[in-house]
């Protein structure tokens, strides 16, 4: 069921999506150069990496790390903006409608992260598949802290329902979390 509601939900949002990513990847191209949508490699169902799409936030010579080793001078001045309203997330509806991702599941990692890789693994967590927002996410918990992340994350396997996502995906809409930090 629950991939069904992602399917349905992304086939109705991205229509919706592609005029504001349009304009996001304008308002990229104009304060700095290089593509407006970003590809990373990351961790998804199954512990298996997977392309994600964003739209780029910093600049294109930015060290390949977790946004919290990164510092807020990499951050490109439309970069500001769209991570403080999460539009940067708005290409991930991609990654649902090709079955990488889900709107509400643990944030995907980095192929380098290993102690959050193996913190997720002792706990079950890439038996679903990663998302654009999750309990931790919601919870203002970045990267930055990988057992107490995978605890959180683990939290939602015992209450994961489609009440649950609808509550995490409005408090994500409503500005609950900061999303992922950088260091200033």
């Amino acid at each position: 069921m629950k991939r069904t509601a992602d399917t349905l939900i992304a086939l109705v949002g991205l229509p919706i999506a592609i005029p504001v990513i349009l304009l996001c990847m304008t308002a990229i191209r104009l304060s700095s150069s290089g593509p407006a949508i970003f590809r990373q490699t990351r961790i998804g169902l199954n512990a298996v990496p997977f392309t994600c799409y964003k739209l780029r936030t910093m600049y294109i010579d930015t060290l390949d790390a977790p946004s919290h080793e990164t510092t807020s001078s990499s951050v490109t001045p439309a970069g500001t903006w769209l991570r403080r309203l999460k539009l940067d997330e708005l290409p991930q509806l991609w990654n649902i409608l090709r079955g990488e991702m889900s709107f509400v599941g643990p944030r995907p990692c980095l192929p380098s992260q290993k102690e959050l890789i193996d913190a997720r693994l002792v706990r079950g967590l890439y038996a679903i598949r990663p998302g654009i927002t999750g309990i931790a996410q919601v919870a203002g918990i970045d990267m930055s802290d990988p057992q107490r992340l995978a605890e959180v994350d683990a939290e939602y396997l015992g209450k994961m329902s489609l009440r649950t996502d609808l509550q995490l995906i409005l408090a994500t809409a409503l500005g609950a979390g900061r999303g992922d930090r950088v260091r200033t």
